[in-house]
């Protein structure tokens, strides 16, 4: 019984057709480098050494092989990905307790410009001809030696460069003393929904959004982003593009608001069951019409 069994689980694995076989392989293969890249983090990615770039493509050709070669074992396979993925990650974790090993695996930078002058045999040592080296300066819009303080060629093969004084372009603070803080724009509202988070991080509410919408004439759910920038002020994309939002002024939004709150007091009068509730609304409406009076030369300028 037992031989049958086997039996018919060869024929089974057999009768597999093989793309089935190949999109399962593919399927793992996808998952295990999507968790082996999540494990290695961001800087790998954003920055590649020399050597994690032999590895990417290493192990990007076995992970190809291995998913349409059904001859090979994917368990070899898998091991031998997983030995050169989690290598880089094993030298990076010792590059951070040692600067040697770091530096010995990731290099240093190399000085080309120091104070104003070319180091010529640093340009010899990179293998870096003049042609190349002015090559580099035009790439960042320098065109002239004499306006270079300090450059160098960093480990990763970006160029830097620091101009002189004279001709850095003019900041704020060479202006002014004391230079606000900016804050980070805060994303309040994407896709028509509204972020608390967002809001909690700038000491705001849903009321003070509101409101804000309120004075631009702007539904919540016609605001495709919105976002508040150092200022306090809210600057908004909507979904169709044609409408403008509307920019109203503090004057023109109090007024509003007291002409509003006089007209729901004069509905509560008109619906409220009982004379004295009718009178209490009564006096209220009032006031604010007294107070509307009374601001609406100065709202009006």
């Amino acid at each position: 019984m037992k031989t049958n069994i086997q039996e018919v689980c060869a024929k089974g694995a057999v009768i597999m057709p093989q793309w089935i076989e190949m999109a399962i392989r593919s399927f793992t293969i996808i998952i295990g480098l999507f968790i082996i890249t999540k494990l290695l983090g961001k800087k790998q990615l954003s920055k590649l050494s020399f050597f994690e770039y032999i590895v990417g493509i290493t192990v990007g050709d076995i992970a190809g092989t291995l998913s349409i070669d059904p001859s090979l074992e994917i368990k070899s396979g898998v091991t031998s990905i997983l030995i050169w993925a989690l290598f880089p990650l094993v030298i990076s974790q010792i590059s951070l307790k040692s600067k040697k090993f770091r530096d010995f695996f990731e290099g240093n930078a190399t000085v080309f410009v120091e104070n104003g002058k070319i180091l010529e045999r640093n340009l010899q040592k990179e293998k870096y001809s003049i042609d190349e080296f002015m090559e580099q300066l035009r790439k960042k819009n320098i065109f002239h030696i004499d306006s270079i303080e300090f450059a160098t060629l960093e480990a990763n093969g970006d160029f830097s460069v620091m101009l002189k004084k004279g001709y850095q372009p003019l900041t704020y603070s060479d202006l002014f003393s004391n230079v606000p803080h900016n804050q980070v724009p805060q994303t309040v509202i994407m896709d028509g929904d509204i972020l608390d988070e967002s809001l909690g991080k700038l000491g705001l509410n849903r009321g003070w959004l509101k409101a804000e919408l309120e004075k631009q004439q702007v539904l919540q759910e016609s605001v495709f982003l919105a976002q508040v920038d150092s200022d306090g002020k809210l600057i908004m994309d909507l979904y169709d593009d044609k409408i403008t939002p509307v920019e109203m002024k503090e004057k023109e939004l109090i007024l509003l608001t007291l002409e509003k709150c006089v007209a729901d007091f004069a509905y509560l009068q008109v619906i409220a069951p009982y004379e004295d509730q009718k009178q209490f609304f009564k006096k209220i409406e009032v006031t604010l019409n007294t107070i509307k009076g009374n601001l609406l030369p100065l709202l009006k300028d």
